[in-house]
């Protein structure tokens, strides 16, 4: 009978396969470098212009157009610059921007409670033709916007409000786009057995949807403020129809007839280094909101991941 040797060391084939594996090396996820490269592209694209307006910003009107546009000039003229955008015209800059925020502020916080309230309703009540009022909703996304300026202008023109921030607000607050997205958003965060425990509990449907629902449709909510702040900010064409007077101009309008001034020769074309600044200031805000605000989404995200 052959036996195992007194103190040799005996391993067992499942740990020694164990010790095997922990050993090899890990294979790691292989990377597309089509996806990489597309991701890159995509970077410099929106990435590049702003570096662009940054350095152009800094620069005099003579190096903009004797130097290369991503170096920086002979002259530091930063200070300068900001100067001349905030004092030219009688500081008229600081009155666009005060009605670029009066604007984009009010619209945004409008849309994003009309599309909330409206997404909600769609997605939590059964009434009749609410199927058929959400099929328009969607139509609506489809049409431009740049086609309903002039028959908004006429019927505005008709009530008398052509000439007055109600003219920009109030084409701003409708959003179908923030309707959906609430909609479908809606839909997934705000449980059915949540609202059902509510109304148990005694609570009405409007306090339902202040207290409960929009607490957990709050990432959703940022989501259509910041489409529709970014939208009516850079929003052109509709306060170029509307308005007339140069001190309820937005930024975008203002900026155009400063440039408008800087390609009029004679002398003009210092304004143009003026029009590049206020461009770089006017976005500032949007980054810093953005910045701000994007909180909100990655907590939205966290919660989304926690399976309760």
């Amino acid at each position: 009978m052959t036996g195992i040797p007194v103190g040799a060391h005996v391993v067992d084939a499942p740990v020694a396969r164990e010790g095997a594996s922990r050993t090899r090396p890990r294979r790691r996820a292989p990377r597309s470098s089509l996806a990489t490269i597309l991701v890159w592209a995509l970077v410099a694209y929106f990435v590049l212009p702003l570096i662009w307006l940054a350095i152009a910003s800094t620069k005099t009107t003579s190096d903009l157009f004797s130097t290369f546009g991503y170096a920086f000039g002979n002259t530091f003229a930063l200070w300068d610059n900001l100067v001349q955008v905030f004092t030219f015209q009688n500081g008229v800059y600081v009155r666009w921007l005060g009605n670029t925020v009066l604007y984009a502020g009010t619209a945004a916080f409008g849309a994003m409670m009309l599309s909330a309230a409206a997404g909600y309703a769609f997605a939590k009540y059964r009434f009749p033709g609410g199927a058929l009022i959400f099929a328009i909703v969607l139509g609506a996304i489809m049409i431009p916007l740049t086609a309903l300026a002039l028959p908004t202008y006429l019927l505005f023109a008709s009530m008398g409000i052509t000439n007055t921030a109600w003219a920009i607000i109030l084409p701003s607050l409708v959003s179908p786009f923030g309707v959906y997205l609430m909609r479908v958003y809606a839909a997934d965060s705000v449980p059915d057995s949540l609202i059902e425990a509510a109304r148990i509990d005694g609570a009405g449907e409007l306090r339902i949807f202040w207290t409960i629902a929009m607490r957990l449709m709050a990432p959703g909510m940022v989501t259509v403020f910041l489409f529709a702040l970014v939208a009516t900010w850079n929003n052109y064409f509709l306060p170029l129809i509307m308005l007339s007077r140069s001190d309820l101009y937005p930024l975008t309008v203002g900026l155009a007839q400063w440039q408008a001034i800087s390609t009029a020769g004679g002398g003009a074309q210092a304004v143009f280094s003026t029009v590049i600044t206020g461009s770089f200031v006017a976005i500032i805000p949007l980054m810093v909101i953005f910045l701000y605000l994007q909180r909100f989404w990655q907590s939205g995200l966290a919660t989304g991941s926690i399976k309760q």
